[in-house]
């Protein structure tokens, strides 16, 4: 944020919001990345995976312990031995392309490489969480926007004041931008290479 603006009192709050809103943004894009597998095994391959349990769906990380003990293995290790077969079930459900497989303690999950054909696919699923995120730092621009038109409606700030926070933004989504297209392009990297 600019000098000038972080001194225009009345921008003050409007600009908390928008980094507060663009920084979870950026944490929820990195958050979905992480989900998206790639050619080795990975604990957070798992995260969006919710099993039943006594009548509750929770996520697989609140039941069991998982590891990625070798690049092409995850174990999930359950707390409670009677939740092995829904947990089991649930990771068939959540469609990640894995076939896991019980010894009645603990769940083995092969991690097969990828074909040339769902590296493509993964990518595009990428591109997609990629520009879904774009599109939610854009809308919180427009906020801030909005927000600072407001306060120069009800004359809180001048018109130099304005335009300069409209700069501002401006380079605050730049910059929100930038990473999460940097985190895009290293998940890339790492689906494409084989």
């Amino acid at each position: 944020m600019n000098a000038s603006s972080a001194s225009v009192p009345a921008l003050r709050p409007v600009f908390q919001q928008l980094t507060t809103r663009m920084e979870k943004t950026a944490g929820d894009f990195r958050a979905a990345v992480a989900a998206i597998r790639t050619g080795r095994a990975s604990v957070h391959l798992l995260d969006a995976v919710r099993a039943e349990y006594y009548g509750t769906e929770m996520p697989l990380n609140q039941l069991a312990t998982v590891h990625a003990p070798d690049p092409q293995l995850i174990t999930v290790q359950p707390f409670d031995q009677g939740a092995l077969g829904a947990i089991e079930k649930a990771i068939r459900a959540a469609d990640l392309g894995l076939n896991p497989g019980n010894d009645g303690k603990l769940i083995r999950i092969p991690v097969p490489p990828l074909t040339a054909e769902r590296r493509q696919d993964l990518v595009k699923v990428l591109h997609r969480v990629l520009e879904e995120h774009r599109t939610g730092v854009r809308n919180i621009r427009r906020d801030g926007n909005d927000a600072v038109k407001k306060l120069k409606a009800a004359r809180e700030i001048s018109e130099d004041e304005e335009r300069r926070a409209h700069e501002d933004i401006q380079k605050l989504t730049d910059a929100e931008l930038a990473k999460i297209e940097e985190i895009s392009a290293a998940k890339e990297k790492e689906i494409t290479t084989v």
